[in-house]
């Protein structure tokens, strides 16, 4: 089933969520490889003198990435918000999307993030601005917002409306207040009513683990799509396994050893290339960290790992890690959905 944004159709449903220091692009090519239908860029400022900083140059590498490009800005004044979508604009994004979720506190303590939910009139004033910078270039602009600052202003259904009538093009509500962060349960009643208030397509995120729970935030919602964030992490494949049940009813058979191996060392060489040896290897971390956090000896090899301080050898080690367990078992375990996932604050702005 595809879904239009402006004039991109995308694949599927299946949207990968923009997480700070996580899904960059050798993450988000993973993530569509194995089944994700979009793909949106991690968190851009809108601070023009950061701009041609290291950090923010990989964020908004985009080489040999499959379109559409979706890059996520964040900022709070509404002019420096606009300039930030052209610049982007000009370097390949064909989507721009406004960042009114993460709950982070250096983001939220300068306004910006899902702060803007208690400034509605601010909110609107940089989401038109935006929306008007964006237009002349036929780029559509969405947005991913929480359901409110807190329990007692929840917001996100009057928002909506309006973000409609400025002119955004789809809207993702995470299941949560500001004032959660990512702690308790996602509700979706909330989403169900943004839904039920706005005809743009509307995104559903939090808490979607498993193939089961996509199905049951779908139905409960009414959404297009849901978004997947910290339960892709060390588990790509989350996609493609929840839209063979979308299609069949039925799951799909867990990834070979053989075949994780392969796109784990491959995602590492592609992080190496963007990161460079130094920072490449200690970012690579966390990601080897995810994969093997379940997986037998999967803590004392992580333990093992954090001291390894070369590419070859970081390589090396994750083949023949993953060379034994091929030799005690064919398959990556049947995956149990945890009920918490861990994560620092800011690797899971944004996300889910």
């Amino acid at each position: 089933m595809t879904l239009q944004i402006g004039i991109h159709t995308l694949e599927n449903r299946l949207f990968v969520a923009p997480m700070a220091g996580v899904t960059d692009r050798p993450f988000r090519m993973l993530c569509r490889e194995l089944g994700a239908g979009y793909a949106v860029s991690e968190m851009v400022t809108s601070r023009k003198e950061l701009w041609n900083t290291l950090k923010t140059s990989r964020r908004a590498n985009h080489d040999g990435e499959p379109g559409p490009i979706a890059v996520q800005i964040a900022g709070t004044d509404a002019a420096m918000m606009a300039e930030a979508a052209v610049y982007n604009i000009e370097r390949g994004a064909q989507i721009i999307d406004i960042n009114m979720g993460c709950p982070a506190k250096k983001v939220c303590n300068k306004w910006a993030g899902s702060a803007l939910m208690r400034d509605e009139p601010l909110a609107l004033e940089i989401v038109q601005a935006v929306v008007d910078a964006a237009e002349p270039f036929n780029v559509p602009v969405t947005l991913k917002m929480r359901t409110g600052w807190s329990e007692e202003h929840r917001n996100a259904v009057k928002l909506a409306r309006d973000f409609e009538s400025a002119g955004v093009q789809m809207i993702t509500v995470h299941g949560r207040t500001r004032e959660q962060g990512y702690k308790g349960s996602a509700e979706y009643d909330t989403i169900a009513a943004v839904k039920a208030a706005v005809r743009v397509p509307v995104v559903a995120n939090g808490d979607i683990r498993s193939p089961e729970k996509a199905r049951e935030v779908l139905a409960a919602t009414g959404a297009d799509a849901v978004m997947i964030g910290r339960a892709a992490q060390g588990r790509p494949w989350i996609f493609r396994e929840i839209s063979h049940f979308l299609a069949t009813g039925t799951h799909l058979a867990p990834p070979l050893v053989a075949e994780v191996r392969r796109l784990l060392l491959d995602h590492l060489v592609e992080h190496y290339a963007l990161y460079g040896e130094f920072s490449g290897v200690r970012t690579a971390r966390k990601h080897i960290g995810w994969y093997v956090r379940t997986l037998p000896d999967g803590e004392a090899f992580r333990a093992r790992m954090n001291t390894i301080e070369d590419s070859a050898a970081q390589l090396r080690a994750v083949g023949d890690y993953f060379d034994g367990l091929a030799d005690r078992m064919d398959r990556m375990p049947v995956h149990q959905a945890a009920e918490e996932l861990s994560g620092e604050e800011e690797a899971a702005c944004a996300a889910d």
